[in-house]
């Protein structure tokens, strides 16, 4: 990518979520981040000025929606308003992190269906598009009524397995549950290992119960692969019970380093040697303790953004893998 991208109709903002990240697509692109202020009154309400023009313009609107998520959901919703209101000419939500995701379905009578709730908010305030990165279920795409581009962590992720000689029949990739399935085979495809699969149940939200490995681990360096690690029980759970069957040296990853709660604290005293993770979350130093590695996606949104504002196909990025 050139260092200055030309087109003036190409515009890049950041909200409040992870301004680190949408620095670095910027860079990616060749672009200054847009002028935007985003305030609070003194009880809370959200206001957002953009300080620039923006009439015409082909808007990124960069916003992970992580913790506080409802603050940061209301200024994305706010931000879509404001730019439509000012005549852009298109209004790209880049989410690298979608919440409310894992209320995809009724799992049980009553439950409301949150993931499609914000879809339709998101639509509704005049978003014409949503870039996001590792949806926790792929079916989400299908809540839009536009387009949703889903990149993808794994290359990235084997990436940093593959340069760290982590790659051959010596390696098993490990999916933490049944879901995960086949987010640990794309990354067994690229690393060319087995997989196994850590087979769980849950017995309420945010608390998971190891039942048995499916698959050959004994004396092997395992992977294990998610796409987000909340409260990280049941990342340490199954870091654990891999070592109780003979795994000799426990990696982890996932996309999402959600990380409430407990979570460091778990992890620091897990079977984990190393967990490798992406910024798609910003993870302020004093929370990036020893175990935990950090890779960045800011290369591959910016490229991701190029493509579609150029009309050229983003399938590329996430089908191919050098």
């Amino acid at each position: 990518m050139s260092e200055h991208y030309c087109d003036p109709r190409l515009k890049i903002f950041a909200l409040n979520s992870n301004r680190p990240l949408a620095e670095k697509i910027a860079k990616a692109v060749g672009v200054k981040l847009g002028k935007s202020s985003v305030k609070q009154f003194s009880d809370g309400e959200i206001q957002i000025n953009i300080e620039e023009s923006i009439r015409g313009a082909h808007v990124y609107v960069i916003q992970s929606t992580n913790a506080p998520v409802n603050d940061h959901l209301m200024e994305l919703l706010i931000m879509i308003d404001a730019l439509k209101r000012a005549s852009a000419a298109t209004i790209n939500v880049v989410m690298p992190y979608f919440g409310y995701a894992r209320q995809d379905r009724k799992a049980r009578s009553r439950e409301p269906i949150t993931s499609k709730l914000v879809a339709n908010m998101l639509t509704i305030a005049g978003a014409s598009r949503l870039i996001t990165l590792d949806l926790h279920a792929a079916q989400i795409q299908g809540f839009f009524d536009i387009p949703v581009d889903h990149l993808m962590g794994a290359p990235l992720i084997a990436d940093y397995f593959l340069a760290h000689n982590l790659s051959g029949d010596d390696i098993v990739v490990v999916s933490p549950d049944h879901g995960g399935v086949t987010r640990a085979r794309k990354l067994a495809e690229i690393l060319k290992t087995p997989i196994a699969i850590i087979d769980k149940r849950r017995p309420r939200a945010n608390v998971a119960e190891v039942m048995n490995i499916i698959g050959h681990v004994r004396g092997k360096k395992c992977v294990l692969i998610d796409d987000m690690i909340d409260t990280a029980g049941t990342i340490t759970l199954a870091a654990d019970a891999l070592q109780q069957v003979g795994a000799v040296e426990i990696y982890a990853s996932c996309t999402h380093p959600v990380l409430s709660g407990s979570a460091l604290e778990r992890i620091k005293n897990s079977a984990i040697t190393k967990m490798v993770v992406t910024d798609s979350i910003y993870l302020p130093s004093k929370r990036k303790i020893a175990k935990i590695e950090e890779i960045s996606v800011g290369e591959l949104i910016g490229e991701a953004l190029v493509r579609i504002y150029e009309n050229r196909p983003v399938s590329v990025l996430f089908e191919t893998h050098s």
